[in-house]
This record gives C-alpha cells, structure tokens and sequence, in this order.
C-alpha cells in the first residue's frame, strides 16, 4: 500500500488555546507554535482511526454566507450531531479529515468556520485571527451550526474541540443551555461559577499534566469550579505529556495517550449522545 500525506490528522491538533479578553471582547493568544505542520501516515494507520460506517462530506452553507464542512454517514439513520471547532490555524483539511472520522463512528458533524474562510500557514497569520475574532460573533456561528444539525436530524448535540477550539467548545457550553456534552482537549479553561452553572450536560476534559500552554493547576481549577457549580464531568490528566500531545506532528506527540483520550471521547459521546448505545 501506498502512503498518503495528511495535514495533522486524528486529534492532530496544534497548540493555539486562547482566552477572552473581558474588556476587549477578544481573544489573547495564550501559546504561538511555529508553522502549520504535515504528517506521513500509512494507509492501515489512516484506516485504523476510522469507525465501522462510509461517510459522505461537504462545504455545506450554515450562518448566512460562512460555509463549514459537514460530514455524516451515507447510511440512513438516527444520528445525534457535533459541532466541532477548528484550532488557530482555520477549517482546514485536518479538521475536515477529522469530521470525517467522528462521523464514521455514527455522527453527524458539521466543522465550523470561525475566521470567514482564511487558512493561516503561520503562527503570526494565526495570532492575528486570534486576535481579530469576536466572540459574541463566533457564538452566533456556533449557535447556528447547532440549529443546522438539528435540521438535518440531530436530537442531540455536543461541541467538541482542540486548543483554541477546546476553548470555544466550552464558550458555546457557557453561552448555550441545550447541549447535551462538551469536550475540550486542553483548551482555555474558565473558572467563573456563574457562566460554568448553566451547563445542565457533562463535560469532558482532557488535559497534559507537563502542559506548559494550559497549566494542569489551571485545568484543576477548573474542574474544582465545575464541581461547585454542580456540572457533572469526566477529566483525564495524563501523566508526563505536554500541550497538544495529541499532535502526532510534534514534538510533544504521545502515541499511547492519544489513543487512550480518543477512545475516552468516543466513549462519553456515546454514552451522552447515544445512550451508552452504538
């Protein structure tokens, strides 16, 4: 078999979390990799990571001119729905692919555009549409991919991202009372009891314990917020990895541990999107 070049696949999301600045209703850039990076992946790795169904995908138009990519088994079906946020770099082929994959699993998938169509190819592009987003305007964005699931038959809904992503997962979680899970790979976490006790779902976190990004101090902080505001949630602290360790590209790449976290994502959104049922 051949091999076939993918940009960053499965979980290979890089570091790009950010946290919203509450004067400026923007976003800070909170870590500045290098350059959008490529990955070799052999054809049985590629297949490996895929669930049980064939899927179909396509730029779908979802928010008045803004089109994201939406991904779903070909197979007529029952299917709840993920609202999936792409890292710091834009919808790019990664997150594409990565739609793809959740979708095999039994979901409907719509990746989001947040940054109107621009792809950065470096850390200075990225930061600077970081910087420039609005998050009241990227909340309406996320709410409309919601209501573009539920037209296509999603009962369910949960918002699911890395990094920058993983902080606008849980933007949306904070802004929006009927989701029904969040997942968040080492994205900005929040610790304000007020926004976190309207999230009436369970939330996943997944978090490096060398993580020099997202400190597990902070990520701790968080589910310790969570917790007192009466939010149910799962967090998983792996030992000795750092920021992105999901990113089989870089350097902070942990192989066992990625495996480990998606198995633990696919679990918990069949358990609250599906009733524990495949």
């Amino acid at each position: 078999m051949g091999k076939v070049i993918l940009m960053v696949i499965a979980l290979a999301i890089i570091a790009g979390g950010a946290v919203v600045n509450r004067m400026t209703n923007k976003p800070e850039v909170a870590v500045e990799p290098t350059a959008e990076p490529t990955i070799e992946l052999t054809n049985s790795q590629l297949l490996d990571m895929r669930g049980p169904l064939t899927t179909t995908g396509a730029e779908v138009a979802y928010d008045q001119n803004t089109e994201g990519y939406y991904a779903a088994p070909t197979e007529t079906g029952d299917y709840p729905g993920v609202v999936m946020m792409h890292e710091w770099w834009g919808l790019n082929d990664n997150i594409r692919a990565m739609a793809d994959i959740l979708a095999s699993e039994g979901y409907r998938v719509l990746a989001v555009d947040l940054f109107d169509g621009e792809v950065a190819a470096t850390a200075q592009e990225a930061g600077s549409q970081v910087a420039a987003l609005d998050q009241k305007e990227a909340l309406a964005n996320m709410a409309a991919a919601k209501a573009y699931l539920i037209d296509q038959g999603a009962k369910k809904v949960a918002s699911l991202g890395w990094c920058f992503g993983g902080g606008q997962s849980l933007q949306m979680a904070m802004a929006d009372p009927k989701l029904s899970a969040t997942v968040i790979y080492y994205g900005q976490p929040a610790t304000d009891e007020a926004k976190l006790k309207h999230i009436t779902w369970p939330v996943l976190g997944i978090f490096g314990e060398a993580d020099q990004a997202i400190p597990v101090a902070n990520a701790r902080a968080f589910q310790a917020a969570l917790d007192q505001a009466g939010v149910e949630n799962e967090f998983y602290f792996y030992p000795g990895v750092g920021h992105a360790f999901a990113n089989p590209s870089g350097a902070s790449f942990a192989p066992a541990e990625t495996k480990d976290a998606w198995a633990k994502t696919l679990d918990f959104l069949n358990k609250n999107l599906k009733g524990g049922m495949n």
